[in-house]
């Protein structure tokens, strides 16, 4: 069995990732700086159940403290599965620095901490959001990323030319997850379908902007940790990605949401946001290739175990901030 470090860990893919690691009897050390880019207590939930699985032990650590090299010098990890970062499009646009420094300056640390200590296999936690403004769909890993439309998918590709970087100069084994949109229990706050099952469920106005008719390719959570957990194998340098694979309009999503929690939803419609994507499908016949990947939990099902999960949780989860 192995030892990895996971940054991020009390985030909502980390946080998977780890159990799924510790489930298969490997030793996780985890890291998170437990920040307040959303309601802490859905970090804090996870963080608890984490805590409770043998061969898990945790650091509160801001990788992007430079300092945090130091802590782990005597330490043996198989890789370094980066998945800390800030992310949100929307939020990238009101504090940028916060986002270079988490996403640029921190995954320089962690190749740092690869290249210092030896660790030959690092993944890097990328976004769907590189592709910007048009790319062809589905999309594939070769489609020009050349033009973020915000500072977060920005950053995303600064940390992704400095892990290509280390590859070259340090013979680094680098797998970057392109993660298009994911989604379910415990899920991040600020993203659609926690705030849509919260507003719905609490009969508060749900809040759509734009016509609703811009889409999304929603993969279950437990699929995107496998992925991640499959591109730990030798690879040399690839970009991969994961997700997005059951397409639909914010509309069908909401009318799907009705049907699973049982109330209508009272829609109030907004301008639409310019950082937003208007659609994201991924192609993942790399993955499929690759990592011998395929995506096994529907929308249908991932909906109710979502839905299910808030109703179990209801009582603490329905206070929860939603930006």
């Amino acid at each position: 069995m192995s030892n990895y470090l996971v940054t991020g860990a009390a985030g909502f893919i980390a946080a998977r990732v780890s159990e799924m690691l510790l489930e298969q009897g490997h030793t996780v050390t985890g890291i998170d700086n437990m920040n307040d880019a959303y309601d802490v207590r859905m970090k804090e939930y996870r963080l608890k159940r984490l805590q409770t699985m043998p061969g898990f032990s945790f650091y509160k650590l801001d990788i992007s403290d430079r300092s945090i090299l130091d802590h782990f010098k005597t330490d043996k990890f198989e890789a370094v599965i980066n998945l800390a970062a800030r992310a949100g499009v929307r939020a990238s646009t009101e504090n940028p620095w916060v986002f270079v420094d988490s996403n640029v300056r921190g995954t320089l640390n962690m190749l740092e901490l690869c290249r210092q200590n030896n660790i030959r296999k690092f993944i890097l936690a990328s976004t769907s959001s590189i592709y910007g403004a048009n790319p062809p769909y589905p999309t594939p890993e070769d489609a020009d990323s050349s033009y973020p439309l915000q500072p977060y998918a920005a950053s995303k590709k600064g940390a992704e030319a400095l892990a290509h970087s280390y590859h070259y100069l340090y013979d680094l084994d680098v797998t970057i997850l392109r993660y298009f949109t994911v989604y379910g229990p415990a899920g991040r706050p600020d993203l659609a379908l926690f705030r849509f099952t919260q507003w719905i469920s609490e009969e508060r106005p749900v809040q759509v902007y734009g016509s609703g008719e811009q889409s999304r390719g929603f993969t279950y959570l437990d699929d995107i940790a496998r992925g991640t957990i499959a591109a730990l194998k030798p690879m040399d340098f690839e970009v991969i990605n994961l997700g997005g694979h059951e397409v639909i309009t914010i509309n069908d999503l909401i009318v799907m949401l009705e049907t699973a929690i049982g109330k209508k939803a009272n829609i109030e419609r907004y301008p639409p946001v310019q950082a937003d994507m208007f659609s994201n499908w991924a192609d993942v016949s790399k993955a499929r290739r690759l990592l011998g990947w395929e995506p096994q939990v529907s929308l249908q099902e991932g909906v109710k175990r979502l839905v299910d999960w808030y109703a179990s949780e209801r009582d603490w989860v329905s206070e929860v901030l939603t930006p």
